[in-house]
């Protein structure tokens, strides 16, 4: 993974952190939405978000997900599918530190994915939070915070010729990687 983001990120692509991620209810409805890769670790793929929203939600009942990171540009694409869990409180502080004023204002100010009287009120809460925390450190709500995505699948697609592409999978099995070239 991290030869092929490297290469994306030289690449200067518009969002290279990108990833489309695809979460299911309990019951199997799935969604999917566009987040930031804020980190890889030894444990997984790190992204940030409200606890709240509708991907919050689908994680606390589901803990199944995948990512996709797709970059046309370079022809590839790595699918991931894992496991999702918080990541602990004091990695979640300290991202929301590192993040700007305002958007950690924002945090605060959107209730995600619930349903808006008007976008002026919304404003209007947001410009009264930032009034209120002006000069000051803005604390992380308990709602918002990181997930790590543990792969159990990785994926590697890169286009070529003819439609004859290279698909080589990695796939978790009793604790070793089984790696295996797919047929396009």
């Amino acid at each position: 993974f991290s030869s092929w983001f490297d290469e994306a990120i030289a690449a200067e692509l518009l969002e290279p952190t990108a990833m489309t991620l695809a979460t299911a209810t309990a019951d199997g409805q799935p969604s999917m939405r566009v987040v930031l890769l804020k980190g890889v670790t030894e444990h997984g793929f790190v992204f940030y978000t409200n606890y709240l929203s509708h991907k919050g939600r689908d994680l606390a009942e589901n803990p199944k997900a995948s990512l996709l990171f797709f970059w046309p540009e370079l022809e590839r694409q790595i699918r991931i599918e894992g496991i999702t869990e918080r990541v602990p409180a004091a990695e979640s502080e300290a991202y929301f530190s590192s993040r700007p004023f305002e958007s950690q204002v924002g945090a605060w100010a959107s209730l995600q994915s619930s349903v808006l009287r008007s976008r002026d009120e919304m404003e209007e809460h947001f410009e009264s939070l930032r009034a209120t925390y002006e000069g000051k450190p803005v604390p992380r709500p308990e709602h918002w915070g990181g997930y790590v995505l543990t792969p159990k699948v990785v994926e590697f697609w890169q286009g070529r010729p003819s439609r004859l592409h290279d698909r080589i999978r990695y796939r978790l099995d009793n604790g070793a990687w089984i790696i295996e070239r797919l047929s396009p």
